[in-house]
């Protein structure tokens, strides 16, 4: 099959690229080793949206993070994406941290971000009132927000396929050839394809397949962060994303809420040697529980209902590993700023690619479900379950899920093949019980076509 793009990597940022180009006149095709589209590192982030502000002035990370934050916070809120702007507090904790705020505010500025302020520790307290002792002072970040890590991704792939992008799940590449007739030929799962442009967002693989064409530019060192959730009842308690003040290795270990109503404290850096390490340490989580009780000691009082890992595609380098060369784009070295980035890279290689660019008349209308607890659900909403009752029988009551959200699942663009994929797309199976209560059923829904409409 003779393609105008192959795209290797669905995740969030791959997802964002099939959807910029499917906007074209385009034969687009998006590989993804794994059984879903964000099924890798971009489920497992802070999913923060982030202005860009501490980001090293001149990179090409910082440009295009602004930019994606733009692009982010007009798209999300059109698609039913769930975005809170709750605002960021950066709190020093001593005097060496406070002695850091300047920097960090000329390198604000530097980036075309100019509503950080500085707080003294009279008003971080009034803004936070749960913070534990010893705060000194705060930078205040107002507009940097929570974004679902989820449907993300899932909104980039279903209007790209609904454009007409051919996704190829559970097809790893297995070798990438240059032709000399110009192209590419990639080589996926049980066939290969030709394209006129390649594209790798393989993410943690990104470095492999660029040495299939001959790259050596970069090296991804796993970097593995370990993240854990509080129970909801935990969620007044936290006003703000609470940060810490980075230092050389990562940008500390944050409290902030999430999107669903819980409360997450992570994550941990730590290199790893395997690239499908995603074990959490119990150093890690003892870590994580003792920063978070010391951030917010109330935390300290409640469940922890989950215990997530991720891995950051880092590299030997400081910025994004972005380069074009001959109708080839390495999308490499995206780590934790990629989520709001991606619409912005999108842009950026849609341009280093130099297709010949023509709209297409029609684009997909799209409306994503709602997995955000401070936006109406289906259990809560009376006039939708009076048309359609599948709305109003819970399946997940962790998470109050209905049949009808995951009927509505197995039956959109992009169906979740697996417990987890039905788990990103209706939040079943997050709750409290970790699906003590709903796995069986569950399990019974995923058995096979037209299961969906048995309980």
């Amino acid at each position: 099959m003779n393609r105008d793009v192959v795209i290797v990597g669905a995740g969030v940022v791959g997802a964002a690229i099939a959807r910029e180009l499917t906007r074209y006149e385009l034969d687009v095709t998006l590989l993804e080793a794994g059984p879903d589209v964000g099924a890798g590192t971009s489920k497992a982030n802070t999913a923060l949206l982030h202005t860009g502000f501490d980001a090293k002035p001149g990179t090409l990370e910082a440009r295009l993070v602004a930019r994606g934050y733009e692009l982010l916070s007009e798209y999300a809120p059109s698609v039913g994406i769930p975005v809170e702007r709750t605002g960021a507090l950066l709190v020093a904790w001593d005097e060496r941290q406070r002695g850091e705020f300047d920097g960090i505010v000329e390198r604000s500025l530097a980036n075309g971000y100019s509503a950080i302020r500085e707080l003294d520790a009279g008003e971080v307290y009034r803004r936070e009132p749960n913070l534990g002792p010893g705060a000194l002072g705060a930078l205040e970040v107002p507009d940097e927000g929570l974004i679902c890590p989820f449907t993300t991704p899932l909104a980039f792939a279903t209007e790209a396929v609904l454009a007409g992008c051919d996704l190829r799940r559970g097809a790893p590449v297995t070798g990438v050839e240059r032709l000399a007739s110009g192209g590419f030929r990639v080589d996926a799962g049980r066939g290969s394809i030709t394209a006129r442009r390649l594209v790798n967002a393989a993410g943690l693989r990104s470095d492999e397949v660029d040495r299939m064409l001959g790259g050596e530019n970069f090296t991804v060192t796993p970097r593995r962060g370990e993240l854990i959730v509080f129970d909801k009842l935990s969620r007044p308690f936290v006003r703000h994303i609470v940060l810490a003040v980075p230092t050389q290795v990562s940008k500390g270990v944050l409290v902030a809420p999430t999107v669903f109503g819980n409360v997450m404290v992570g994550p941990t850096a730590e290199d790893v040697e395997r690239k499908d390490d995603t074990s959490s340490t119990a150093a890690g989580l003892e870590y994580l529980r003792t920063e978070g009780g010391r951030i917010v000691p109330a935390l300290l009082g409640f469940e922890v209902t989950a215990v997530y890992v991720g891995l950051r595609a880092a590299t030997e380098h400081a910025d994004f590993q972005i380069r074009f060369e001959e109708g080839y784009a390495c999308v490499g070295g995206i780590r934790s700023t990629g989520l709001s980035a991606s619409m912005a890279i999108a842009e950026h290689v849609r341009d280093g690619l130099e297709l010949e660019l023509r709209p297409r008349a029609e684009r997909p209308r799209l409306s994503m479900p709602n997995l955000g607890e401070a936006f109406p659900r289906p259990y809560q909403q009376a006039d939708l379950i009076a048309s359609d009752s599948e709305y109003g029988r819970i399946v997940c009551f962790c998470e109050r899920v209905t049949r009808g959200e995951i009927r509505d699942a197995f039956a959109s663009p992009v169906p979740p093949v697996d417990l987890d994929g039905l788990r990103r797309r209706t939040r079943a199976h997050m709750g409290r019980c970790q699906g003590f209560f709903c796995g069986a059923q569950l399990a019974e829904l995923l058995a096979g076509p037209g299961t969906a409409d048995r309980a």
